[in-house]
């Protein structure tokens, strides 16, 4: 078997860094399907009697997805980048989800993804690691390594980097962009550490400043014929899977037929293993710089969440100032009679002295209009 398999399979199957669903408790394993795993605990701390039972899904691994390609099963990823996401993207059974850097678009604003840091990145695997666990998701954790994070020359410092994703922000996985000869070793450097590595050639939106923006790659035969060995590259460096952006469908499909690992497209046609899309543009959130105007012309918009946000609310807003909103329905804590008498004989103790401040507050308030209206404080 090849080289990525045998290193991750058995690993990523039962999690990184050896993590299990056995803690200090005394379990017994009941069943074990392709889907679920049901697993029964025996409390004997405070509980030494009850038994709980928790369905908790299989673990997405490198096997799996590799055994996906061979019977022509598709692969679904989608981005997520914070607890609720993480929820929705994990219930809808997404076989991995990755952490992407694009946060720095879609979150914060930025007009490319250059600015992320580790920091940022890992602030926002642990929320969406605290996701998974709350469906008890089996997806794969992937989290993208930001720009100047595994470039260097010294590849030690990309594996303590791809150390922190695992360890810190409890990720499955790290995706890396480029094929050259120095990412590929920066890539085996990092598999070699004992992590999981996603290659990503095509368009790399990390190297924009170099490639002139955000354009298609590989329109050419012997860039096609490039990219190809780029990919070759990463699978030979122990890469699990590799990713294609944006490149003719033609030739993500014979970048898919030459590779033993999976590929996951995007904007890169039917022909790939799988495919990617952004949270944000696939649900029309309408949330950062370039995508407000338009989506990329590879991305189906599954629905238009960014609009109902927006109708909810300026809905909200219409019904705060005509009164509507909250009314009684939804005004749903109350005093009984008693207390209510009580609560105004306390306010009437002290009624007088309230209508003294509120008089010399809009005394003051007023003085103060009357100042801004003969420009006292100048022009500004």
């Amino acid at each position: 078997m090849s080289r990525y398999l045998s290193r991750f399979g058995s690993r990523l199957s039962h999690g990184v860094g050896g993590n299990s669903f056995l803690t200090s408790s005394t379990r017994t394993t009941t069943t074990t399907t392709t889907t679920t795993m049901t697993m029964t605990m025996t409390m004997t701390r405070s509980h030494p009697q009850k038994i709980y039972t928790r369905q908790f899904a299989a673990k997405v691994s490198a096997l799996s997805l590799n055994a996906k390609k061979r019977k022509g099963n598709k692969i679904s990823m989608v981005t997520a980048y914070d607890y609720p996401s993480a929820v929705h993207v994990a219930r809808a059974g997404i076989d991995m989800i990755l952490v992407g850097d694009s946060v720095a678009m879609v979150e914060l604003g930025h007009e490319t993804t250059q600015q992320m840091e580790v920091d940022h990145m890992l602030h926002h695997c642990k929320a969406v690691k605290h996701g998974l666990e709350f469906v008890k998701s089996g997806s794969m954790l992937v989290g993208d390594m930001p720009f100047g994070t595994y470039e260097y020359e010294d590849t030690d410092i990309a594996l303590r980097n791809a150390y922190r994703f695992v360890k810190e922000g409890g990720c499955d996985a790290v995706k890396l962009e480029g094929g050259s000869e120095a990412r590929a070793k920066t890539a085996r450097r990092i598999v070699d550490g004992g992590v999981a590595v996603m290659g990503h050639v095509g368009l790399t939106p990390q190297a924009i400043s170099v490639i002139g923006g955000f354009r298609a790659q590989g329109r050419t035969a012997v860039r096609a014929r490039a990219l190809l060995d780029d990919a070759l590259r990463m699978q030979d460096a122990g890469c699990f899977a590799v990713v294609l952006e944006c490149i003719p469908a033609n030739v993500a499909a014979a970048i898919t037929e030459t590779l033993e690992i999976p590929t996951i497209g995007i904007g890169a046609g039917g022909g790939t293993s799988g495919q990617v899309l952004v949270f944000h543009d696939m649900l029309g959130m309408l949330s950062h710089p370039q995508h407000d105007q338009f989506v990329p012309k590879f991305c189906k918009k599954y629905a238009q969440v960014g609009h109902a946000i927006q109708d909810g609310l300026k809905e909200f807003k219409e019904d705060v100032e005509s009164g509507v909103f909250p009314g009684e329905e939804y005004s749903p804590y109350t005093m009984t009679e008693e207390e209510e008498v009580l609560f105004e004989s306390l306010l009437q103790k002290d009624a007088e002295e309230r209508r003294r401040q509120h008089e010399a507050a809009a005394k003051k308030l007023s003085q103060a209009d009357e100042y801004e209206a003969l420009k006292l404080y100048g022009d500004k």
